[in-house]
């Protein structure tokens, strides 16, 4: 009797171990055939830009860059990923609260140019607030709008407790300018296993006319952070830097704004009194990679610095560590006057919003 028991009890666990094997596989097969990744040059949709005028030489300009963190942050949020422990926000009235105030600050800086990253518009993080339509009710009146996918993800299965589900998001940009076109180019991501973390990456590429009968062609960017091999990073980097160097050489402006998910001042920890030993993700940009012809503008009050970006493996304390991520782009023709970044002490995303004041040199 005690051996019959005993078999039974054996059947029964080969059973249940059968079952999770083949669950376990089926949902490697679901996201592995469920990643997509969108096509190259692929054409986006202009909102709003049919009553707006040209840009102009010799007159003032701002953009302005935030990464909002798709709603999730406070100042003592933690994010998995970044060695916290929370996956998805807390709340949908904190993700209405968050983004709202993120995109509060952003307007009162007035700016001609906006770009955003990390724009939920249906998200199991952010319980599905579409953001972008959020930022047209917002700040859309009386500008054109680009929405680039930056990635679509199946649904991810961690952390157990509280999974970070199916996301998708993307750049969201603004002009007070009208816009003839709109691109969304893809940059190269890792292959196998890892580009279940890092997703699919892109840019967006949008063309302004000019008085003078050039173009701006300005860049919305949000470069790769979990990546275990450090090239993809610097060919991200090259083949960014090759399209604008190529619009530059046809006599056009160029301006970029973005997440590099680098540090722009090169040397953050020790500009902000932190320690950044633990913290490799964010490498500076090889000076031999930017090209003659444009310039990388990091964000910097030198009496004052404030940093863009914050790491939320823990809530946010004065001795956590901080860089400096987001900036900006400019070829030799556009004038910068200030970059610098508006401290809002990380209260609606795990980053600062970043503004560039510029000029179109005739």
């Amino acid at each position: 009797m005690k051996r019959s028991w005993m078999r039974q009890a054996a059947t029964v666990l080969l059973c249940l171990l059968a079952g999770a094997l083949l669950l376990t596989i089926a949902y490697a097969v679901y996201v592995f055939v469920s990643f997509y990744r969108l096509e190259d040059e692929l054409p986006l949709e202009i909102q709003g830009t049919a009553d707006l005028g040209q840009a102009e030489t010799d007159q003032p300009y701002r953009a302005l860059s935030y990464n909002i963190g798709f709603g999730a942050y406070g100042p003592d949020f933690t994010f998995f990923m970044d060695g916290g422990t929370e996956s998805r926000a807390r709340s949908p009235q904190e993700v209405t609260e968050h983004v709202t105030g993120a995109f509060t600050a952003a307007g009162e800086a007035e700016a001609d140019l906006l770009f955003f990253q990390e724009v939920d518009v249906d998200g199991t993080r952010s319980y599905h607030i579409d953001q972008y339509q959020m930022l047209l009710d917002q700040l859309g009146t009386g500008k054109a709008a680009v929405f680039a996918q930056n990635y679509d993800s199946p649904y991810l299965l961690w952390p157990p407790t509280s999974p970070h589900g199916a996301n998708r998001a993307g750049l969201a940009t603004l002009s007070a300018f009208q816009v003839d076109g709109a691109l969304r180019r893809s940059l190269p991501i890792e292959g196998g296993l890892m580009k279940l973390v890092d997703l699919d990456r892109c840019y967006a590429k949008e063309r302004i006319p000019v008085e003078d009968g050039g173009e701006l062609v300005v860049y919305n960017l949000h470069l790769s952070a979990y990546t275990s091999d450090g090239s993809i990073a610097e060919e991200q980097l090259e083949l960014l830097f090759s399209d604008m160097l190529r619009e530059y050489r046809a006599g056009n402006y160029v301006i970029g704004g973005g997440d590099f998910n680098k540090d722009l001042l090169g040397n953050s920890p020790e500009i902000f009194g932190v320690s950044g030993k633990a913290y490799t993700w964010a490498q500076a940009i090889p000076a031999e990679v930017i090209p003659e012809g444009l310039a990388v503008m990091a964000p910097l009050d030198e009496a004052d610095p404030v940093p863009s970006c914050r790491n939320a493996d823990r809530p946010y304390g004065p001795d956590d560590f901080v860089v400096t991520v987001d900036g900006f782009i400019v070829s030799d023709n556009v004038e910068v006057e200030a970059c610098a970044v508006i401290d809002t002490g990380f209260q609606w995303s795990d980053h600062n919003p970043v503004y560039l004041d510029f000029i179109l040199q005739p």
